[in-house]
């Protein structure tokens, strides 16, 4: 086991920050961390990294006690911190060798390193740049890099994909699951549902600092009553017909608008069968029909019934 988190508990005054929480991760796994903002996602991660001193609790990294002065262990941890850490007075290859220069000292072994580390992330046309120089998306790629260079067996990515385009953000994504194919263990923070969907293997759902849900993406749907949502192309549904189509088995929410009608159900069974027997027998012509399962998202507002982003 890469990290064993027991019973930690983070109080500042009155306010507990973490509610024994405990939290276990394997090697190989590419594990999510998600919560709405105060849920103690940013204050585990400090615990867990022996930044910030905690109540109660024992923390584990690769089954050895973690510590402040735990130097073995730190030398094999990477972490890439949402806001930008690098230095700007220094070009992108002055940044990626000096960060791994905290680690690796035979100059011969930094200088393959700092190469692979900038081939992995896409930057060799950018070698001499300054970070001033960069978009904020090459920005994200320099600042990956030097959280990884010295080719960590942990790596911790904090919203790592925050403010950036598309193209990049895709990059990234494809990034990480290769780091995760050469056998680096991550813990992912973000916002983005739909990232923590396509890349991790296993998600935590924290909520006043304590975990409210753990599991693979199956198992963490399974939890929730939040069915299938369908939608059905038509050209006209009256009041009476939207009404009926309510009341129709499991059905929790329905809407007409633009030609588009939009049902959401509950778990159940038939429930394309359900709708689209009724239009039939309504006479009702319909045109393409799209059925789309739960998402991250339903289980997140359905668990800590918050928006993840205001």
């Amino acid at each position: 086991m890469v990290i064993n988190v027991q019973n930690l508990v983070k109080r500042y005054g009155d306010l507990v920050a973490l509610d024994h929480f405990n939290l276990q991760i394997n090697e190989g796994e590419i594990f999510g961390l998600l919560g709405p903002n105060g849920s103690g996602k940013t204050t585990a991660i400090n615990c867990i990294l022996s930044l910030l001193k905690y109540d109660k609790g024992t923390v584990e990294i690769f089954n050895k006690p973690m510590s402040p002065d735990a130097y073995d262990i730190k030398r094999n941890i990477g972490i890439v911190l949402q806001n930008i850490a690098v230095f700007n007075e220094l070009t992108v290859y002055e940044n990626i060798n000096y960060f791994c220069g905290l680690y690796i000292p035979q100059k011969t072994k930094r200088q393959q390193l700092v190469k692979e580390a900038i081939d992995f992330v896409g930057l060799n046309d950018y070698q001499k740049f300054l970070p001033k120089k960069l978009s904020g998306g090459l920005l994200r790629r320099l600042n990956i890099a030097c959280g990884i260079a010295h080719k960590p067996k942990l790596i911790i990515l904090d919203e790592p994909t925050v403010a950036v385009d598309p193209q990049s953000r895709n990059n990234i994504l494809e990034g990480i699951q290769n780091l995760n194919k050469d056998g680096a263990t991550i813990i992912y923070t973000t916002h983005y549902m739909e990232e923590a969907e396509h890349i991790c293997s296993r998600i935590m759902i924290m909520d006043n600092g304590k975990a409210v849900a753990t599991g693979t993406k199956e198992q963490l749907k399974s939890m929730i009553n939040t069915g299938e949502k369908i939608t059905v192309e038509l050209y006209q549904l009256d009041n009476k017909n939207l009404y009926e189509i309510k009341q129709i088995k499991d059905v929790t929410q329905a809407d007409f608008s633009e030609n588009r009608l939009t049902v959401h159900f509950i778990k159940g069974r038939h429930n394309l069968i359900n709708l689209l027997g009724y239009l039939q027998n309504k006479d009702i012509p319909f045109g393409r029909v799209y059925s789309e399962p739960p998402t991250l998202n339903d289980v997140f507002l359905e668990i800590t019934g918050k928006q993840l982003r205001d």
